[in-house]
């Protein structure tokens, strides 16, 4: 990876995800923030709309990760680099309350009632860049 990448992952916070949708087949492209956290690249968002009680509607860009891990993660603030990746969604609780509790989640607590409500809901996955850069 070069050096400008680098940066931009220490950095950079708006970038594209290009994910192969889960039902059509067909790249689907959706602007998102991903944090570095430990040295780990996270894409994580609040839970989707309440549709009852404690159940909430799951984030297609999630649902589109699952079926299909591989994906582009595309660079547009400092540079623009598109980089071959792979989504590993997080569903450790303990894990997910380390990330959710992170300096660089705050916007995320700032949205919702509870940590908990982000541990128990909210999408998060693991991005593991393919060596091609």
């Amino acid at each position: 990876m070069n050096d400008a990448i680098k940066q931009a992952l220490e950095t950079d916070r708006t970038i594209d995800i290009i994910t192969t949708g889960a039902k059509t087949g067909l790249q689907r492209t959706t602007e998102i923030w991903f944090n570095k956290i430990n040295e780990r690249i996270i894409i994580c968002g609040t839970p989707g709309a309440e549709i009852d009680e404690n159940v909430y509607k799951p984030r297609d860009w999630l649902a589109n990760l699952k079926a299909n891990p591989n994906f582009t993660f595309v660079l547009k603030e400092s540079i623009h680099a598109e980089l071959p990746a792979k989504a590993v969604e997080i569903t450790d609780a303990d894990d997910r309350r380390t990330i959710m509790s992170a300096p660089q989640t705050q916007w995320y607590r700032n949205q919702v009632d509870s940590v908990d409500v982000l541990v128990q809901h909210s999408p998060i996955v693991e991005v593991f860049f393919e060596d091609k850069t």
